[in-house]
């Protein structure tokens, strides 16, 4: 596989704590346009879901933004989560 050559697309997720693990947080990653992922970061968030990660982001990333609504979504597992787009101000 080529390294890829396009940061295509940046996305924020989110989580609730099905599994109770303990570990509230957001994932800011980042896809290539053949949706592959080329890198990600991660922080702590006091409460789970989209308020809390709204939240943070003004703390952590001052000048990332949110673009899209959040999508709500469960994993294979039964894991509950939300994405949204973002990009740099």
């Amino acid at each position: 596989m080529p390294y890829p050559a396009n940061h295509h697309r940046m996305f924020l997720t989110c989580y609730m704590d099905t599994f109770h693990y303990g570990w509230h947080h957001v994932d800011l990653f980042v896809h290539d346009e053949h949706d592959h992922e080329v890198n990600w970061v991660h922080w702590t968030v006091e409460e789970d879901g989209p308020a809390a990660a709204d939240a943070s982001i003004q703390c952590v990333e001052p000048k990332l933004r949110r673009t899209s609504e959040w999508k709500h979504g469960f994993s294979a597992n039964g894991l509950e989560y939300w994405t949204a787009d973002a990009a740099w101000a």
